[in-house]
């Protein structure tokens, strides 16, 4: 018997059968449903896969007279976002903040997605929830809170498995230049995106940028796009955390690091985020917000003794 979570979007952790348990999948269904490695607050991100790479992977495939298991590459990813919608508004509201992310880094700078709504009934009781088929991106986490130098991008070609890459020194020199160009590409459109619409995807989190191995830089966590106001005041998003103010501090970094124009105390942008005073604010709110999480896994823990 198959299990059926009271909400899927209080559950931890999902698996295959808890997808195939949904109302709105398909069961059996054709696919091999696998939880990513990258969990985030905010939604379930599961790997979709062939059943015949699933295999290749569990029993190995012969080549060259040897066995090898290659992991099963996923063709798309899909979210299942833990919001709650009070309204069919609320839900459209958060689907047009995605299309704007979309217009200003998609195909270039996106994990393209494909959200939907659905109705879900976790006690019979319909109700809206978010979901999203996004594109896989291959590639390896591009940290902004990380050094980026030549070095660094190289170490991040070479982790790829690329071949050959590195070892000569053109390969990799060529390719961090790539990377320097596609962030200038990528910096522009963010900023472009701040004045002109008032918004910012979440750039702080760690694994939110992917960095291919055709030296791409694409933004694959959409789930936390929140408003920006060049008021004084430091907003928080619905778990206490200042994503606004940490997502363009980590663009100031990547401006810093990998593009060779950067100039704050020119920028109408920084000027008003990367203030001192502003800054020890912040750095107070992420602390509490940390504390906060702290707490909640205690008494989860304490709960579950």
């Amino acid at each position: 018997m198959l299990h059926m979570p009271v909400d899927i979007r209080d559950e931890p952790y999902i698996g295959h059968n808890d997808i195939l348990g949904l109302n709105f999948i398909r069961d059996p269904g054709v696919y091999r449903y696998r939880r990513h490695y990258r969990q985030g607050l905010r939604s379930h991100i599961m790997e979709i896969l062939s059943p015949q790479a699933v295999e290749n992977e569990d029993r190995g495939v012969m080549v060259d007279g040897s066995r090898r298991y290659p992991r099963a590459q996923p063709f798309k990813m899909l979210r299942l976002f833990r919001a709650r919608f009070k309204s069919f508004k609320d839900a459209k509201e958060e689907l047009t903040r995605v299309k704007l992310i979309t217009a200003y880094l998609a195909p270039d700078h996106l994990g393209r997605p494909e959200e939907f709504l659905v109705e879900y009934s976790p006690s019979g009781k319909g109700e809206i929830l978010l979901c999203g088929l996004q594109e896989y991106v291959r590639g390896e986490i591009l940290d902004p809170w990380s050094l980026l130098n030549k070095d660094h991008l190289v170490s991040i070609l070479n982790d790829m498995g690329c071949d050959g890459a590195g070892k000569a020194g053109r390969e990799g020199d060529q390719w961090a230049h790539l990377v320097r160009e596609k962030a200038a590409s990528l910096v522009q459109k963010l900023k472009q995106m701040i004045t002109e619409v008032h918004h910012v995807p979440d750039l702080a989190g760690i694994g939110n940028l992917i960095v291919t191995p055709k030296g791409d830089i694409k933004l694959v966590d959409i789930n936390n796009i929140s408003k920006v106001s060049f008021d004084s005041v430091v907003n928080l998003d619905d778990r206490g955390y200042p994503v606004c103010d940490k997502s363009i501090e980590a663009l100031s970094h990547l401006e810093k690091k990998l593009v060779d124009r950067y100039a704050p105390e020119h920028d109408p942008i920084y000027n008003v985020f990367l203030d001192p005073e502003r800054m020890k604010d912040v750095r107070a709110a992420e602390k509490a917000f940390y504390l906060s999480m702290e707490t909640k896994k205690c008494d989860a823990g304490q709960s579950l003794s």
